[in-house]
């Protein structure tokens, strides 16, 4: 396997952020993460809202982290694209909040061992093949501490973009080479994008450490009601270490 999923969507997010600026994406939080973070985290007082360290996983131009930055977390965001970085910096400044921001690859984490209390990906892993998923969940697993809690926001195989894919081909058995059908809702996002079911997620979930605590699924239409996409919005807990993934960072570390 290679980097390659990464490298096609990069550049697509780079062209895209350079031609459109903050209107390359919305300016407003996913409203799943909202309901997620409602039910776990908003009724914390300000003190104890300040301890809990919440990183966002392609966070594009802040519009979901400006929101964690407001409500008073410590909020982390990384995204491999260097421009929606900048973008993130004027987002957060428009807002009047701080977040820590740095380009690197969800795959490979520069952050130490069990450093979060929270991952949230919205819209994000879905660029990675079936491979590249997995190596993201050792990462989350990683720096994620026990018990912490991992929110999810992917798009479902139910979704006629994947089960009418022509004439995108299958990298594997979830991902597509891309969104090529001319009536397509995301038509033109040309990178790997991958679907899930839900006995799929959990089963890679509990492969990686993690146990599902709650799933819905959110179905949206586009054309007047003809076309179908749907999202699947997930919540889950970190159970135990990965014992061979701790050992070889802490090894990379030591030879750095």
């Amino acid at each position: 396997m290679t980097d390659k999923p990464n490298i096609d969507a990069k550049k697509w997010y780079e062209t895209s952020y350079e031609d459109n600026g903050l209107h390359a994406q919305r300016h407003y939080p996913n409203e799943e993460l909202l309901r997620f973070m409602g039910r776990n985290y908003f009724g914390m007082s300000k003190d104890e809202r300040s301890k809990i360290k919440i990183l966002e996983t392609g966070c594009g131009s802040c519009s979901n982290l400006w929101m964690l930055a407001r409500e008073g977390y410590s909020a982390y965001g990384i995204d491999f694209s260097e421009r929606s970085i900048e973008l993130g910096k004027l987002m957060l400044k428009k807002w009047g909040v701080q977040a820590i921001l740095s380009v690197e690859d969800m795959t490979s984490l520069g952050f130490k061992n069990s450093f979060f209390d929270v991952i949230v990906d919205v819209f994000s892993s879905n660029c990675l093949d079936r491979h590249g998923f997995g190596l993201f969940l050792a990462e989350a697993n990683r720096v994620l501490k026990c018990g912490g809690k991992f929110f999810l926001y992917t798009p479902s195989d139910k979704s006629e973009a994947f089960t009418k894919y022509h004439p995108a081909i299958k990298i594997d058995d979830f991902t597509l080479n891309g969104i090529y059908r001319n009536d397509s809702p995301y038509y033109g996002n040309s990178y790997p994008f991958r679907f899930e079911s839900i006995e799929t997620l959990k089963s890679a979930l509990l492969e990686y450490g993690f146990e599902c605590t709650s799933f819905e699924y959110i179905t949206r239409t586009y054309k007047n009601g003809q076309e179908i996409f749907q999202h699947i919005s997930l919540e889950a807990m970190k159970r135990y270490d990965l014992p061979e993934v701790m050992d070889q960072r802490a090894t990379q570390a030591a030879t750095e």
